[in-house]
């Protein structure tokens, strides 16, 4: 199927309209993906670009820069070496960040060809295979915890995976383990709830 432009989303045209920070950024990253298979969506309170209801894409404005963000990102083959992790644990999203008009320019073929194979990967319907929860290291601050409260071990083991994900990930964040500790403790209401730590 070849390239077309896309109908534009209101929501995206207002949030690109009151963004303080890389307004022309945003709009010149947004412009490029309007000329793909991409329809326009608004999730998250970002402009988020989809193929056939699968997330393709997601631009981003953050504090220093902003980005363009590929959710499967690790299957692109990114011949050019311009992809990023967002995070230490990011096991499927990747990003390319942008400071400047001219960064954007200078990217533009590069980043065609990968919206082109995102689509592609889509297409054929890959999927990341993701590091399963038995697969990461429970923080020891954690374990002693778990081990000390049995209901507490049986109320982390019925959550979601990718809530136990989370949790992990959280508690392994401090480099201290006097912060490792009170960020459990703090969060053990939550696991009795069967709450992620980002939901209230």
């Amino acid at each position: 199927m070849t390239e077309r432009t896309m109908t534009t989303n209101p929501k995206v045209d207002a949030f690109i309209a009151e963004s303080k920070n890389w307004r022309e950024e945003l709009r010149r990253l947004r412009d490029i993906l309007l000329d793909s298979e991409l329809t326009e969506e608004f999730k998250w309170d970002q402009p988020c670009y989809t193929f056939e209801g699968k997330n393709v894409a997601i631009l981003h404005g953050l504090k220093e820069s902003c980005a363009f963000a590929f959710f499967k990102g690790a299957l692109l083959k990114d011949v050019h070496g311009v992809l990023t992790s967002p995070g230490l644990n990011t096991q499927s999203g990747r990003w390319i960040k942008f400071t400047s008009v001219r960064e954007i320019a200078e990217m533009k073929s590069v980043l065609k060809a990968y919206i082109r194979e995102a689509i592609k990967v889509e297409k054929a319907g890959l999927k990341v295979k993701l590091r399963k929860t038995s697969d990461l290291k429970v923080p020891e601050e954690f374990q002693i915890l778990l081990d000390e409260f049995p209901k507490l071990k049986t109320a982390f083991d019925v959550l979601t995976p990718g809530r136990q994900r989370a949790y992990i990930y959280h508690f392994s964040a401090p480099k201290q383990s006097r912060t490792r500790e009170a960020r459990v403790r703090k969060f053990m209401p939550h696991i009795f709830k069967g709450k992620g730590p980002l939901e209230q």
